[in-house]
């Protein structure tokens, strides 16, 4: 009697202890040096991204024959304590012929599913034989976009080799995964990531700047910030059909890659151009160089890279060197209707127009070859005009924008080749991006080079802008508004407040005139280009008030 009233108290001491360690509650990270704090039941647990609670079971005293090490609730505490801190070599210890990838198998259900957090709880354990045992618990995981993730599993027991040890099947991982399964991440297919405006905005339907937008993708170009396409896990069991388990799908559709077009400055452009065969509109913002519209009907990207002899735009450039030389804009200067250069050719105004002796404003606004060769011949040479061009980006590398370089311009043999190529002929050459900057440059006071079409791209190295002097950006300034005030560009439908300057280019292979018209108005600046159009007054500056005043 003496013995049994003994082993009596055993027995009750143990079963005390076995329901005081069940309510544990754990809390930490899902890593081995997570910190691990215990407390009764019903007291808060301590903050933190996982949370074990064990519930006590009401399982029948053990037999004291043959008694097994441990207790299935002991057991369980173990393992799942294991478990929130990722331990599974611990976890393996306590299981019954673990699988020989068991950590793997949770490793790879870790990644898939991608929990911020992980909560445990555990129910009561049922007593399914004298050696068996079964306790059931609730994962919640925290998962990104998703919320909360929860479901029920079961972790059975048995007494092996006299010990209590988990009987484990991948269904303690999740449910619905079987033996060979596993729960897998995907994301819907998308399609290729397409360009839209700075603001998000699909471009414009037939805006002439496909060939730009197909080169930008083709570079791999992606946004900056990622691109929510939504996700789903799908449990993969052998010979059956996946099933979802969770998914997220983002509200807004995914966001493409953002370029610095804007989608009224397109759309103008691109309307402006309707019914007009071989023409380009760039449009840029004067003070950054972002490109805000390129309408494109000559083929491929040739507003980038195919260059053209300027015409008269040209006179741009050459007017600030005449000004950084002394001159102002009311220096008086003789436009005759024919200038013999000394020794050399002659050189005839638009129609053998002889406007007399005027200023050099009047000069530019009525577009005088004659007085620009003459002061050119007298004031300049080849080496000042060539450092005046590229100070406005000719012979600048521009491949930021998808140009071999802005324009080019060889010095001058003689002054035969000194005067053509001071009114935009002989070796001048000039894409429309690359007028467009010129423009930008009067308007800003400051040359700068076109920035990378994909907003979101690095910028990488950029060439480095270029300042005008004062007296040079105001003089300009003067020179481009008296063009449509009372030069060629005059009496037009373009709307008050801009400023430009109109050319008419001869082709080299002896085709029609090319004709140009490049401007500003506030901090847009543009360049309209008709390949074989004639006059710029003719064919350019009516598209360019199309563009302007549709904006």
């Amino acid at each position: 009697m003496r013995n049994r009233a003994l082993l009596a108290l055993v027995v009750v001491a143990a079963a005390i202890f076995v329901f005081g360690v069940a309510g544990l509650i754990v809390s930490g990270r899902q890593s081995p040096d997570a910190d691990f704090v215990a407390a009764p039941r019903g007291t808060p647990a301590p903050g933190g991204p996982q949370t074990l609670q064990l519930r006590p079971g009401s399982s029948p005293e053990p037999s004291p024959v043959s008694s097994p090490e441990g207790s299935p609730d002991e057991t369980a505490a173990a393992y799942f304590q294991a478990w929130v801190k990722s331990d599974y070599d611990a976890m393996r210890e306590l299981v019954d012929e673990p699988p020989d990838d068991f950590a793997d198998e949770h490793r790879e259900f870790e990644d898939a599913a991608l929990s911020k957090s992980l909560r445990i709880t555990v129910g009561n354990l049922v007593r399914t034989g004298d050696e068996t045992a079964e306790i059931p618990f609730t994962q919640e995981r925290d998962e990104q976009d998703a919320g909360t993730w929860r479901f029920d599993s079961s972790l059975h027991l048995a007494v092996r080799d006299l010990t209590w040890k988990v009987v484990w099947t991948p269904s303690v991982l999740h449910p619905e995964i079987q033996p060979g399964g596993s729960l897998v991440r995907t994301e819907p297919e998308v399609g290729p990531l397409r360009p839209v405006t700075r603001t998000g905005r699909e471009l414009p339907q037939n805006s002439g700047a496909d060939a730009y937008l197909d080169n930008l993708m083709n570079q791999g170009v992606a946004p900056a910030t990622g691109v929510a396409v939504g996700w789903a896990l799908e449990v993969d069991n052998p010979g059956m059909p996946a099933k979802t388990v969770l998914s997220y799908k983002p509200e807004k559709r995914p966001v493409g890659v953002r370029t610095t077009i804007d989608y009224a400055v397109q759309a103008a452009a691109a309307r402006a151009l309707d019914g007009v065969q071989r023409a380009a509109i760039v449009a840029v913002r004067a003070s950054t160089g972002e490109i805000l519209a390129v309408a494109d009907r000559l083929g491929g990207r040739a507003a980038f890279e195919r260059k053209y002899a300027p015409g008269s735009t040209f006179k741009t450039v050459t007017a600030a060197a005449l000004l950084s030389g002394g001159l102002s804009p009311d220096s008086t200067v003789e436009c005759p209707a024919v200038y013999q250069i000394p020794f050399n050719r002659s050189i005839h105004n638009y129609q053998n127009e002889d406007h007399g002796t005027i200023t050099l404003r009047q000069a530019f606004a009525l577009s005088c070859n004659t007085s620009f060769v003459r002061l050119t011949i007298e004031r300049l040479n080849g080496d000042t005009l060539v450092d005046q061009a590229r100070a406005f980006g000719f012979g600048v590398s521009e491949e930021s924008a998808g140009a071999s370089t802005c324009g080019s311009m060889r010095r001058p043999e003689n002054q035969d080749a000194l005067a053509e190529d001071s009114f935009g002929q002989g070796t001048v050459e000039a894409t429309p991006l690359c007028m467009a900057l010129v423009a930008a440059a009067v308007e800003s006071g400051e040359w700068r080079p076109a920035r990378p079409l994909a907003d979101e791209a690095s910028q990488g190295e950029l060439p480095q802008s270029v300042p005008l002097p004062s007296n040079v950006a105001e003089g300009l300034r003067s020179l481009m508004s008296a063009v449509t005030v009372d030069g060629t560009a005059a009496g037009s439908e373009l709307p008050q407040g801009v400023a430009g300057k109109t050319g008419t280019a001869e082709d080299g292979k002896g085709g029609q005139d090319h004709a140009w018209f490049i401007g500003y108005q506030g901090d847009l600046a543009f360049a309209v280009f008709v390949e074989h159009g004639g006059t710029g007054r003719g064919a350019a500056v009516p598209i360019a008030a199309r563009f302007l005043k549709a904006l």
